[in-house]
């Protein structure tokens, strides 16, 4: 009999192994080490990690929260047969964060308090993935940069400033922020 993944142990006809039954059962597993020392991880296996800790620490805010959020990733990936890079991560959290404050808006019009600070707490796990804001001031200096370099003068050439733009924001501005300056300044 062969032990899954470790070829030379095979059980004798005695039913002795080769290497001693107490040795087999007491071997610590060791998972293989995913990241090298000082290596950067992605956001995915951030998110895990995070769960992992929340999961150990009791944190079922943060547990759920990051729970749904690697669930999105996954529907993503298997409707897409493909795996998600950081950037596509970065813009499902982005999506996820947009969804929650609509959700918090919501529940304040209908004054339940509790489902709001659910969905604050839930915005704020989910913010702490993504990179720093940016600042407003610098996000004009570059949506201006982009005007000048596109030629735009109307409302109607928005999209090319729009396109201009968003991979420079790469996950720091969310997109209705970067159309109200862009709006703004074409106007």
């Amino acid at each position: 009999m062969v032990i899954p993944g470790q070829s030379n142990y095979r059980v004798e006809s005695r039913g002795h192994s080769t290497k001693s039954d107490y040795a087999l059962r007491n071997t610590q597993y060791e998972a293989p080490s995913l990241l090298k020392y000082n290596e950067v991880m992605d956001l995915k296996t951030k998110l895990t990690e995070s769960m992992k800790d929340a999961m150990k620490s009791g944190d079922t805010v943060r547990k759920d929260t990051v729970r749904m959020a690697l669930a999105a990733i996954k529907q993503i990936e298997v409707d897409k047969r493909a795996s998600l890079n950081d950037a596509a991560v970065m813009s499902l959290l982005q999506k996820e964060i947009k969804n929650r404050r609509e959700a918090l808006e919501e529940a304040k019009k209908a004054e339940r308090p509790d489902l709001a600070s659910a969905n604050e707490a839930e915005i704020a796990v989910l913010e702490a993935f993504l990179p720093k804001a940016m600042p407003v001031d610098e996000l004009r200096a570059l949506v201006q940069a982009a005007i000048a370099e596109t030629g735009a003068t109307t409302a109607g050439e928005m999209g090319k400033v729009m396109k201009a733009v968003m991979p420079k924001t790469a996950g720091r501005a969310p997109g209705d922020a970067v159309s109200a300056i862009v709006r703004e300044l074409l106007k």
